[in-house]
């Protein structure tokens, strides 16, 4: 649960697992287990076993990458790799477009699969595996799972999410029809870091008005936001909380305020951001 304004979100949604979004939509559920033991309620520390994958994910086999043919650990390792070099030879690697795979133990160059084929290796190359995504990653306690209509592998646990048509992404189970949908919102950038937030790793959340945002960066949003002034989108100016206390204040310094001699009597237009209902002050 995101401690900065929990009442705004609940939770986001769910994290891309890896190259259209790896290990990124909401991945935390806090469920109560009433008589659970102790051992129970800890969570599960994941432990990598030496020269198996790289700082990104824990697997047993290398891509071979259909556009250079080179061989990565992952998406990531190849991509920092040609970013380093000539502008004009840098590329990404579309993971679904992998067809084969080198073993890291026996070397084997082969088909796409969950297990080396060579002979008396067995070597399994991934404890979940997805053949649509060609995704492997030994770290099954982050829940890993395919959405169809997201395309891609998300973390997280298939029964904590949804995905919402209308957004485009899987969302946290809470927010079923109790969000405001816009459509395509999850296929923006972030409009605080502009970074593509449906391809994203970082987690990410959904706003009162149906925008969504990393949730570090709406952290950074109410940290950095004006004293005695209401958080709101950066793009819609909806409030980000519930201000129902603000506005009582305000109006009260309103009420203490004498309104200047020339100015009685006029009346301003206004327009709520909220609610978008027109007045007149």
């Amino acid at each position: 649960m995101d401690d900065v304004a929990p009442q705004l979100v609940g939770q986001a949604d769910a994290q891309a697992v890896d190259d259209d979004g790896d290990d990124g939509l909401n991945d935390g559920d806090d469920s109560e287990l009433s008589d659970a033991t102790e051992e129970e309620t800890q969570p599960s520390v994941f432990v990598r076993k030496p020269g198996r994958g790289c700082e990104h994910y824990s697997r047993g086999c290398r891509l071979v990458s259909p556009c250079c043919g080179e061989n990565y650990w992952c998406r990531f390792c190849h991509n920092a790799a040609t970013e380093t070099g000539n502008s004009r030879t840098g590329h990404t690697l579309d993971r679904h477009a992998v067809k084969q795979v080198i073993c890291g133990e026996c070397g084997l160059k082969q088909a796409v699969s969950q297990f080396c084929i060579g002979e008396g290796c067995g070597n399994k190359f991934g404890e979940y595996f997805c053949k649509i995504c060609n995704f492997f990653d030994d770290e099954i306690s982050k829940k890993p799972f395919h959405c169809d209509g997201c395309g891609i592998c998300r973390v997280g646990g298939r029964e904590n999410f949804f995905h919402c048509e209308t957004c485009g992404c899987c969302y946290a189970t809470e927010l079923r029809n109790n969000h405001r949908c816009i459509q395509g919102s999850m296929h923006q950038n972030c409009p605080v870091c502009q970074e593509n937030l449906f391809n994203s790793t970082s987690e990410c959340r959904v706003l009162r008005c149906g925008h969504t945002m990393h949730r570090d960066c709406l952290r950074s949003l109410m940290t950095l936001r004006q004293p005695l002034r209401p958080a709101t989108c950066p793009l819609c100016n909806v409030s980000i909380m519930d201000n129902s206390i603000y506005w009582q204040q305000l109006d009260v310094q309103i009420a203490r305020t004498p309104m200047p001699e020339e100015l009685a009597g006029r009346d301003v237009p206004v327009l709520c951001n909220d609610c978008h209902a027109t007045g007149a002050v």
